[in-house]
């Protein structure tokens, strides 16, 4: 196994934060490289569904430094962010080691040891930028279900070709069920959309006002870790999803899309709803989020609902380790394509400052 040693900093996730880490690194003129598991850069984005847009303008969608480069308020495809992602290490040629599959993080000596499949690295800081969305989530009755339904998780889907006709469940009222339950109904399924109401911004009307900053400020500084309604917001996303930012509910409707509860159960072989109703439908897509895999990490930083323990992104008990790009780090933003850069730039100002103040007198 080869070793690289005497990094300053090691950033792991080569995706929007991790390479929004890069950027700042890079300014500062630190010695850091990083590590992405995918075969070329954008390879995450390349993957979800073929229709997917970003659900923000591409006013609010550029890392530091490069403004995405397309209309104000036009939506970018999967694929544009993708080679957008690609540019941009390119455009600031930052250091990005592909293929790099991190299998475990710990700390020896006073130094944080990366080991991959075949490489070991060390370094006095570590970025994990792998965000919070690796292991999808699909329900335990799902395997209660009639062996007939085809099932897919939102991460698997890529488009209606995937499912039977007939009428199809999507369970899971954020954006990307929201978003996929659209989709279904123009290609002519029947489509039930069952889940809780999340909420909403309300991009049409408010998303243009004076060139979109007030909506941008709305998203970045009023639901924020800082503010009583931003906590109370990050809390309920948490286990409920984020609101919906550029649909409105009633756009889904209109599509006649069914809204319905959520699914409580599975009775003969079917979704049972908590009203009680039984859904006979061919096809569901599980639009029920993720949980993240930090099982690599070997060190005592999470609490008791298995997320990291950290302080905008800075975790205090264990000295030179960071986060960015997690769900709501400080802000709904946070993980964005356009929100990431202001995490990005705070934790390394405090890696900055922490290696100042670790400096022997003189």
């Amino acid at each position: 196994m080869s070793q690289s040693t005497g990094l300053h900093t090691l950033v792991i996730g080569g995706g929007q934060a991790g390479l929004a880490a890069a950027y700042y690194l890079k300014k500062a003129g630190s010695d850091f490289l990083v590590l992405d598991a995918a075969a070329r850069t954008g390879d995450s984005w390349r993957r979800r569904w073929d229709s997917l847009r970003l659900f923000t303008p591409a006013k609010f969608d550029g890392l530091p430094g490069a403004p995405f480069q397309r209309s104000d308020f036009y939506f970018p495809t999967k694929d544009e962010v993708a080679d957008y992602l690609g540019q941009y290490v390119e455009q600031f040629d930052l250091p990005v080691r592909q293929h790099i599959k991190v299998n475990s993080l710990a700390k020896t000596n006073g130094s944080y040891v990366v080991s991959a499949d075949t490489e070991r690295f060390s370094a006095a800081n570590v970025i994990i930028a792998t965000g919070a969305y690796q292991n999808p989530v699909i329900p335990s009755c799902a395997r209660q279900l009639d062996p007939s339904i085809v099932q897919l998780h939102s991460d698997d889907y890529k488009n209606p070709g995937q499912l039977p006709q007939g009428t199809i469940l999507v369970v899971g009222a954020g954006n990307s069920g929201a978003e996929i339950s659209i989709e279904l109904a123009h290609a002519g399924r029947t489509v039930w959309l069952a889940g809780r109401d999340v909420g909403r911004i309300p991009a049409e009307t408010f998303g243009k006002v004076l060139g979109g900053q007030p909506y941008w400020l709305f998203l970045t500084r009023v639901l924020s870790v800082s503010t009583p309604i931003g906590r109370k917001v990050r809390a309920k996303s948490l286990h409920q999803g984020t609101p919906l930012i550029r649909l409105n509910p009633k756009e889904v409707v209109k599509e006649g899309i069914r809204r319905v509860p959520r699914v409580k159960d599975v009775k003969d072989g079917f979704p049972r709803l908590e009203d009680g109703r039984i859904l006979e439908v061919s096809g569901i897509v599980w639009s029920t989020g993720y949980r993240p895999d930090f099982s690599w990490i070997k060190l005592p930083i999470f609490g008791e609902n298995g997320y990291p323990v950290h302080e905008r992104g800075v975790v205090s008990q264990v000295p030179g380790l960071y986060f960015v790009g997690l769900h709501f780090q400080t802000a709904l933003a946070s993980a964005l394509l356009g929100g990431v850069g202001n995490d990005a730039r705070n934790v390394v100002r405090e890696i900055r400052s922490a290696a100042k103040r670790t400096l022997p007198d003189d």
